[in-house]
């Protein structure tokens, strides 16, 4: 018999290609995810991993055992689901990851309704950036996660997660205070093509966003500075290090800077919420999510 437990340690490995990235991903030691591999393939009966020295990758066994491991482990939320609406488990804790304007702009006033609502549900709050909320989801450190689009990001059609769309929301350009379009009402992006930019670090989200909305305008951003805080980007902006492309959401006033809409289609960043699949019918996961969309549609 298959330990389930054990399937999660090789879908771990799966996702993550090492030995220990799996172990951090699953808060274990390198040496216990070897243990629980070594016992899998003892249960399986059959060989799951091809080691070369220190590096390890699944063999045609291992890949279909994953593959099967993704169905168990939903089946296995689904069972608890259905445990938890057969004892009206509308109580308990449940732990959302999310990006900071997400935290800000939805999670906040989400919980200060649920405090209203269903104060026997104690929401969590784990500060994830866009492109990491949905690796902690899928190895269990999160319940639901607040993301949004980027590259690299497991796609909409993944069978392990159900996504639900939430919101876009438009970036703007943020100019110095003396800028020569500081006077325009809107910014068309090509105007910007000379100028110093303060963009986010490559891996960040965003940082894809404001590099694609360049190209699409003819041409490559010579970024300067690079921040993953959009305070100290505006900070920046005022300080007349250069211009910004900056979600709606995240701009505060700052003296010195002046923020704009971009002309035409502005760029976007689309965000929406995700669970594990099979989890759609637990009564944490369903009352959060419902919460977490009216928060979003007074925005």
């Amino acid at each position: 018999m298959i330990d389930p437990r054990r399937l999660r340690v090789l879908r771990a490995l799966a996702d993550h290609g090492t030995v220990t990235a799996a172990a951090q991903a699953l808060y274990l030691t390198p040496s216990a995810v070897s243990q629980q591999l070594a016992a899998l393939e003892g249960e399986a009966g059959q060989p799951l991993l091809e080691r070369r020295g220190r590096r390890v990758r699944l063999t045609a066994a291992g890949m279909l055992l994953a593959d099967h491991a993704t169905e168990v482990l939903a089946r296995l939320e689904q069972a608890e689901s259905a445990l938890a609406a057969h004892a009206a488990g509308a109580a308990g804790t449940i732990t959302v990851g999310a990006f900071a304007t997400a935290i800000a702009g939805v999670l906040a006033p989400a919980i200060a309704e649920l405090a209203e609502t269903h104060p026997e549900i104690d929401v969590r709050v784990r500060d994830a950036e866009g492109d990491a909320s949905l690796g902690l989801l899928l190895d269990g450190g999160i319940d639901l996660a607040v993301a949004v689009e980027y590259r690299g990001a497991p796609p909409a059609g993944d069978p392990r997660l159900c996504r639900i769309p939430l919101y876009a929301e438009p970036f703007d350009a943020v100019l110095p205070s003396g800028h020569w379009l500081a006077k325009h009402t809107e910014v068309a992006l090509h105007d910007l093509a000379a100028d110093d930019w303060i963009s986010p670090s490559p891996g960040n989200p965003c940082h894809d966003v404001v590099a694609l909305a360049c190209e699409y305008a003819g041409f490559t951003a010579r970024v300067r500075h690079r921040s993953d805080d959009f305070r100290a980007v505006v900070a920046l902006a005022a300080a007349g290090a250069g211009v910004a492309l900056v979600p709606r959401s995240a701009l505060d006033p700052v003296d010195g800077a002046v923020v704009r809409p971009v002309a035409g289609t502005p760029p976007t960043r689309r965000v929406f919420a995700a669970h594990r699949r099979g989890a759609e019918t637990h009564p944490l996961v369903t009352i959060t999510l419902d919460t977490i969309r009216r928060a979003t549609a007074t925005r």
